[in-house]
């Protein structure tokens, strides 16, 4: 890597932070080297990623609408001086009850606040305050007491009184009856001023620390490890991990502490791994790294009954409830395919997807009861569709008959793979995206627009209740149906090539 600095490391000043700097610098200090110095070398968000930021951004403008009178600070996040003058003049107004996106400079850190909402006015003209930070999150984590830390420290540096330091965060317990959504129940504040206090304390430190590293001339030598994921998975594992070999101890799958442990005795890979360590079936097939077929495969996969049901769905789970007796964050099925294969070999597919802003849940189950009869095993791959059947024959009394006899039809390939068979290509991983590839090699995800279920629900949100263009909505329409066509066609060869390999060995 180029040097970053010529010269001494103190003859330069140390760059501006942010609060997004700062936090990427409790996770790791390489991290935030790499984005001050080398930011391209980062992994862009994937859809499902990016999805979830694009949520938090339209959580944090519904907010808004909770503080009646609030203004924004319109100046943009590049546009520093003028955002922390814009901020300051709607501070000396007396009338304005919030402030969106203030504007702050402490210390070298610029920060906006989502929320400064103003408390009482005091003798003299100053005022004091309660800072409030939007989450599309559920709770409170740490990482919030930490983004809360520097925010109240830089905020406070700049002499504001704050009374109160708060998070505010989706609340799952509110039900939406329709009409308009009531942000007070389904938002809520806590304070957590006591616990950021000891943050706070410990954010100079912090600083000092952050601000000497950005000035080597190299980033600091941190090897990757279980903080590269941890609160959230790193942009640069790529980029730190790209010079580590195929077996490198870290691909273990499991608990990370028994990945600790090797690490601390001077194991680098999952060869070196002592035959005797304690070690999970799922790890040491990882270590053994051979194709492993148990004697029961074959048994097993025969005892499907005809006509046999493929079925995946899709959810989506809107953190903003829009259809009555609906929950934030709950998950809604609004998609699903079904091969069925018949004793003669012939394979038909079956699909529906809802695609009108509108209550999908008697629609997709009245289609997915019809669909799956009353006759024949239906393969699933993971409890998730016995999780959604359940939950709807919960709301919908008319189905709990139908749908109690198709939870006794299903059968899990999943359960079966792990259970009964193990190929290298797997890497550790069962999730259908990593064996498929490894078990039928001539069919994958890379050929579609859609590749995995976070994107699909990412698409789905768009083109149901954001796209107004028709073609892009068709569009979207045709790949979501492809994706989920996909994972059933997935089964159905599975199946098959599974089969043949258990007659192979005589299981």
């Amino acid at each position: 890597m180029a040097d970053v600095h010529k010269g001494s490391s103190t003859t330069f000043a140390p760059p501006r932070l942010s609060k997004s700097k700062f936090l990427s610098g409790l996770q790791c200090h390489k991290r935030l080297y790499l984005e001050i110095h080398h930011p391209t070398l980062a992994t862009p968000p994937d859809a499902s990623t990016q999805a979830i930021l694009n949520m938090g951004t339209e959580i944090g403008i519904l907010a808004q609408q909770r503080f009646r009178g609030g203004v924004l600070v319109k100046s943009g996040f590049r546009q520093r001086e003028a955002a922390i003058a814009e901020t300051a003049a709607l501070l000396r107004n007396s009338d304005i009850p919030a402030i969106f996106e203030g504007a702050f400079e402490h210390d070298g850190v610029v920060v906006r606040v989502d929320i400064l909402e103003r408390v009482r006015n005091t003798p003299g003209g100053s005022s004091s305050w309660r800072l409030i930070e939007v989450k599309s999150s559920t709770r409170v984590k740490d990482i919030h007491l930490d983004d809360l830390s520097i925010q109240s420290y830089v905020v406070q540096g700049t002499g504001v009184r704050l009374d109160a330091t708060c998070l505010m965060h989706i609340d799952t317990g509110y039900l939406y009856q329709g009409g308009e959504v009531d942000l007070q129940a389904l938002f809520s504040i806590e304070d957590v001023s006591e616990a950021v206090v000891d943050r706070r304390g410990q954010v100079p430190e912090r600083l000092a620390a952050m601000k000497v590293r950005v000035l080597n001339s190299e980033p600091p030598m941190i090897e990757p490890d279980q903080h590269c994921h941890a609160p959230y998975e790193c942009p640069f594992w790529a980029y730190c991990t790209k010079d580590k070999p195929q077996r490198w101890i870290y691909h273990l799958p499991g608990r990370k502490e028994i990945v600790s442990q090797l690490v601390r005795q001077g194991i680098g890979t999952i060869d070196e791994i002592p035959r005797e360590t304690r070690l999970s079936d799922i790890q040491r097939r990882v270590k053994d790294n051979v194709e492993w077929i148990s004697s029961d495969l074959g048994q097993i996969l025969r005892s499907v009954n005809y006509p046999i049901h493929h079925l995946d769905a899709e959810t989506v789970m809107l953190a903003l409830p829009r259809f009555p007796s609906t929950r934030p964050y709950q998950s809604l099925p609004v998609q699903w395919s079904n091969h069925i294969e018949l004793e003669s070999g012939e394979i038909m597919h079956r699909e529906f997807l809802h695609h009108e802003a509108s209550e999908p849940r008697r629609r997709w189950a009245e289609a997915l009861i019809e669909s799956l009869g009353e006759k024949g095993s239906i393969v699933v791959y993971s409890a998730y569709e016995e999780a959604i059947i359940r939950q709807l024959a919960e709301t919908f009394p008319e189905f709990k008959s139908a749908f109690k006899a198709i939870v006794k039809r299903l059968w899990d390939l999943l359960a079966v793979i792990k259970g009964h068979y193990y190929h290298p290509a797997f890497h550790g991983s069962y999730s259908i995206k990593s064996v498929l590839p490894a078990v039928v090699p001539s069919l994958g995800y890379g050929d579609l627009m859609i590749q995995e279920g976070g994107q699909a629900a990412a698409e789905y949100y768009r083109m149901v209740f954001l796209e107004s263009d028709w073609v892009e909505r068709d569009s979207i329409r045709e790949a979501l149906l492809r994706y989920c066509e996909r994972d059933t066609l997935a089964m159905v060869e599975l199946r098959k090539v599974l089969r043949g390999k258990a007659e192979e060995v005589g299981s």
